[in-house]
């Protein structure tokens, strides 16, 4: 028998508590995975249309309320279609969380071949920051994707397959201004450069700074929907950023980048 609490004549469970605690964390986390484009703006007309559906309900006004209801009940298949990117996004972001994760104490503790040796990670990541120091330094314009996930999307009619090792030289050859490849975005899956030359999707977010070209947004647009990290040298300014979950981080000392490549690439965040 659950206790049943009495405040100013209403009665709640302490059920009813953790349920509209739950439902307000989870709004939290819609809102930030959300904010900043533009199925933001549908999320929030959702949630109106929401809104009005209780308030109509509770006025007892039968001829809106089945038409809200109506709409919502079709509604769910949008929804799925609409926000499929976004929800295989937030699946994304609580597989990491688990337990069962990248890395975590139970993998570790199940899974002992997990402990090892992060040899090729950490030579790929000494040559990216070489790279990227010297591109920097010449202000050479670079746009590098490292994908998490073998199962990367992007246009392989324009790219140009590379299938060779990373290491700085190829790297700053690839990106070099004189070079037909340097147009475009170069793409390491493992511990391999994939392809170069490829062309990347452009992100819509209107929160970007408008003083960014069209690497930084191609570099957001490429990790908005997908598990990436995207790393930009500036051709106008020499400075490093990157971009991950659709977020960009400008201005990055190489210290900073080697960190973030680290929780890629070793810790698996």
């Amino acid at each position: 028998m659950q206790d049943v609490y009495k405040f100013y004549g209403f009665e709640f469970r302490w059920l009813n508590v953790l349920d509209l605690l739950i439902v307000i964390f989870l709004v939290i986390q819609l809102y930030r995975l959300l904010k900043g484009s533009l199925a933001f703006n549908i999320f929030i007309g959702l949630l109106m249309v929401y809104a009005a559906y209780f308030l109509v309900r509770s006025m007892q006004m039968p001829i809106l309320t089945s038409i809200l209801q109506n709409f919502i009940n079709v509604g769910l298949i949008a929804i799925i279609i609409i926000f499929q990117p976004e929800i295989r996004k937030f699946l994304l972001v609580l597989g990491k969380k688990t337990p069962l994760s990248k890395d975590s104490f139970l993998t570790k503790l199940f899974l002992p071949d997990r402990f090892k040796s992060y040899k090729e990670e950490e030579h790929m990541i000494n040559e990216i920051i070489i790279a990227v120091s010297h591109m920097s330094a010449s202000m050479t314009g670079a746009l590098i994707v490292i994908a998490t996930t073998y199962r990367v999307k992007f246009d392989t009619a324009s790219s140009i397959a590379i299938d060779g090792n990373v290491s700085a030289k190829l790297l700053e050859s690839i990106f070099e201004k004189n070079s037909p490849l340097h147009d475009g975005a170069l793409i390491i899956v493992g511990n391999k450069i994939l392809a170069a030359k490829v062309i990347l999707p452009v992100s819509e977010n209107p929160n970007l700074p408008t003083r960014v070209g069209m690497r930084h947004r191609s570099a957001v647009g490429i990790t908005e929907h997908s598990d990436n990290l995207a790393i930009v040298v500036s051709e106008e300014r020499g400075t490093v950023s990157f971009a991950q979950d659709g977020q960009l981080t400008q201005n990055v000392s190489l210290e900073e980048l080697k960190v973030k490549l680290y929780e890629i690439l070793v810790d698996g965040y």
